[in-house]
């Protein structure tokens, strides 16, 4: 078994690599279908595998200049406070029963669709904005749409480990249109930063880590994400993106049904 847990997180890590779509999109479930791993456990080990890797983005995002500090703390004044308290929900409802772990999982499902929506329409979306500059939000109005986001997504991200990547993108994109793709990866990560910190934390209080799993996903899916992130020219994205948004809503499918 802990062969095949290095080996999906060595595939889960290519796929990262080549397309920059956050690993929860696609290990959360994964553990949850393949090996039977309890939602609540696979979304906690995720959260912690997840804080260890987007140490490193942030730091490599900060030395290059492609973060937007003003915009990491709009979010984060939303996401943190949020995640703290959707881990107390947790705990108040019971984070390891057996009806908490369905509406983790179809939680995990509806995460995994709105994934594949940013996936599919994100440019869509960012072309239309451009069109109608008007519809840009401004001010005080774009700084309060971006903290509710940051709660949305600081819950999102708690109960389903899934959110900080390309949904999390796919918001900044619609609030902030002008940033440049590389502020956008680098904003993204920052901000996703803190938030799997502390929601990992959160599952750590819970009893929902599970260390040994946690340690043989990161032996395979850091070479995996080098790897891919190597290969990612090669590939053409659109076709990445397109087989990717097929299984993610195969998955999300099966977590339903």
């Amino acid at each position: 078994m802990t062969l095949s847990y290095v080996i999906s997180g060595f595939v889960v890590g290519i796929l990262v690599g080549l397309t920059g779509v956050g690993g929860g999109s696609l290990m959360t479930p994964l553990l949850t279908l393949l090996f039977g791993v309890s939602p609540t456990v696979a979304v906690g080990t995720d959260l912690a595998f997840a804080a260890m890797t987007k140490s490193a983005g942030t730091f490599t995002h900060k030395l290059r200049g492609t973060v937007n500090w003003p915009i990491v703390g709009l979010l984060c004044l939303g996401a943190l406070p949020a995640a703290l308290f959707a881990s107390l929900a947790l705990k108040y409802f019971g984070a390891l029963s057996n009806d908490m772990a369905q509406i983790i999982r179809h939680t995990i499902a509806a995460s995994v669709s709105l994934t594949v929506v940013a996936l599919l329409f994100r440019k869509n979306m960012l072309a239309w904005l451009n069109r109608h500059p008007e519809k840009q939000l401004q001010g005080g109005v774009l700084a309060a749409a971006t903290i509710f986001s940051g709660v949305v997504l600081g819950t999102l991200v708690t109960v389903s480990s899934i959110g900080a990547g390309a949904i999390g993108a796919t918001v900044i994109v619609m609030l902030y249109p002008k940033l440049s793709p590389a502020e956008i990866a680098g904003t993204d990560i920052a901000y996703a930063l803190p938030l799997t910190a502390i929601a990992a934390i959160g599952h750590w209080w819970l009893g929902s880590i599970d260390w040994i799993l946690l340690v043989t996903l990161l032996v395979g899916s850091i070479p995996g994400i080098i790897l891919g992130s190597m290969a990612a020219r090669a590939v053409p994205e659109r076709i990445l993106r397109v087989l990717l948004a097929t299984t993610l809503t195969l998955i999300a499918a099966k977590l339903i049904f």
